[in-house]
């Protein structure tokens, strides 16, 4: 994560997941460590994995005193295993005490998507499609999932409802049909944004395709009829699929020759990497 997006985007964030976290004070650690002393604690992977986050762990302490310092012995996108030795982070006890969990929740949280895409991305390994992720983020953690996915070996879909057009069936109902919610699209939104329209059935395709959409959806559609919507647009429109995607049923979509699937798997249903922070001891 570049330090711009960290100062802009991430760091407001962590700081409202310090504040949760410490609303007065840190009762614990004051009371078993009143005065300042420096220490060094070390991070160790528990779990085979890909790490993501890194970045994002050692800010947490930072944010608290610029002072710490984290030492890695591991990047982001690097495959981990069982036991290894990722990180040793020195700085003053009592900011190594308050900072653990924040930081470990970012750190398991971001390495168990990024291993969790990984494993789904492996399956598409020799196709044109790719992997994306979706906006089934948990508040305000968007910008933290959607980089694991990244790292991951995914792709982002829009990041927001200001980064693209997406008319799914509400909206398609909201225009009166398929024809009329893509036309009210383009004749509103600026020319530089591409307009994908998500469609349930072949009828819905067609009308897509006569309307111009850039992007076809096809949702909760059997790989059958995805298969026949795809050889039908025959390359007029870029084509995805999505509906309840997961590392145990993504294998039935790898042939269908769509350009994307898109998951929201990656960020909603992803377990935690398990990660800890062990070996709290005095350093001069």
């Amino acid at each position: 994560m570049n330090e711009i997006t960290m100062k802009l985007q991430a760091d407001p964030l962590i700081l409202q997941a310090l504040q949760e976290d410490i609303t007065s004070e840190d009762i614990t650690t004051n009371a078993v460590m009143p005065e300042a002393k420096k220490g060094q604690v070390q991070l160790i992977c528990k779990q085979d994995g890909i790490v993501a986050g890194l970045d994002v762990f050692a800010r947490v302490f930072e944010l608290l005193d610029n002072t710490v310092q984290t030492e890695r012995y591991c990047e982001d996108g690097d495959a981990i295993t069982s036991g290894q030795l990722m990180a040793a982070v020195t700085g003053d006890i009592r900011v190594l005490l308050s900072g653990e969990r924040v930081a470990l929740n970012y750190l398991q949280r971001m390495s168990g998507i990024a291993t969790y895409t990984n494993s789904i991305a492996g399956l598409l390994k020799g196709t044109k499609t790719k992997l994306l992720d979706t906006r089934k983020t948990t508040p305000n953690m968007r910008v933290f999932e959607k980089y694991a996915v990244k790292v991951g070996g995914g792709y982002n879909h829009r990041y927001n409802l200001s980064d693209g057009v997406l008319l799914k069936d509400n909206h398609i109902g909201a225009a009166g049909g398929v024809k009329e919610a893509i036309r009210m699209a383009k004749q509103y939104a600026p020319f530089v944004r591409k307009i994908e329209i998500e469609v349930e059935n072949l009828e819905m395709v067609r009308e897509a395709v006569d309307a111009g959409a850039d992007i076809i959806m096809l949702d909760n559609m059997s790989p059958e009829e995805m298969k026949e919507a795809v050889k039908w647009i025959d390359g007029r429109a870029e084509t995805e699929c999505s509906g309840n995607v997961t590392r145990e049923n993504v294998e039935r979509l790898v042939n269908i020759g769509v350009d994307y699937i898109s998951s929201g798997a990656l960020t909603h249903s992803a377990p935690i990497l398990d990660i800890s922070l062990k070996n709290l001891h005095p350093v001069d």
